[in-house]
């Protein structure tokens, strides 16, 4: 199969641990080595902070997006690293470039693309550009809820759902200021145009990760 997995900053790199760097390397190495595997990594807490910075300097927000693209892509350095000669040597700037990449055989780490999009939009259309089988969203959160968890003691997790519910949700979601949800809507609509099976999880162990390329997880399945 041809997977695309999507790593959050915040799970990823909430701070820069080299073992955990080591950790989650590892467990690609083993996906790796029956998939051809793409990674997109986010910017986390650091991409945050510089953004913010930017901001209060008066960056516009199409300079303080590249700021944090320039963070998401350093991460996938680090990465890169952990992996050694597994992993193609740089991360793409562009989709065909992660898809020629790919030719080589190596496991691709990119982070963001271009100024207005999320890295999880930037693995839905990556999925998409390469024809993925599955797209593997590793986040903070173990699944796509009814509504906020941190929030809402009442909301409830979808063990799988359609494209179309999901955009329903987020549409709904992204509507309330301050509200967070587990993809965002671009991301969402690009799932469902392609047909993209995806999976929503928590990605904070590794080998739970492993685990869902086989269909064992705690996640939610959107098809």
């Amino acid at each position: 199969m041809k997977i695309v997995i999507s790593i959050g900053g915040s799970v990823l790199a909430k701070e820069l641990n080299p073992g955990k760097f080591r950790n989650y390397a590892s467990a690609f190495r083993e996906i790796a080595k029956d998939h051809t595997l793409f990674i997109v990594t986010g910017g986390g807490k650091a991409a945050r902070e510089y953004i913010g910075v930017a901001r209060e300097l008066g960056a516009g927000e199409a300079v303080s997006d590249d700021i944090g693209i320039e963070v998401t892509r350093l991460n996938a350095r680090l990465l890169i690293a952990a992996l050694g000669s597994e992993a193609y040597h740089e991360p793409p700037e562009t989709y065909r470039a992660a898809l020629e990449a790919g030719l080589t055989g190596k496991i691709v780490v990119m982070g963001g693309v271009v100024p207005g999009q999320t890295t999880d939009a930037v693995s839905a259309v990556l999925a998409e550009y390469i024809g993925a089988d599955l797209l593997i969203n590793a986040t903070a959160t173990d699944g796509v809820y009814t509504s906020d968890p941190k929030k809402d003691t009442s909301a409830k997790k979808f063990d799988s759902m359609t494209a179309k519910q999901l955009i329903e949700l987020v549409t709904r979601t992204e509507m309330v200021a301050g509200a967070n949800s587990p993809v965002d809507l671009l991301a969402s609509k690009i799932i469902e145009r392609s047909s993209i099976k995806t999976i929503v999880l928590n990605g904070e162990k590794p080998q739970d990760i492993v685990d869902a390329v086989s269909g064992k997880h705690n996640g939610t399945v959107i098809e």
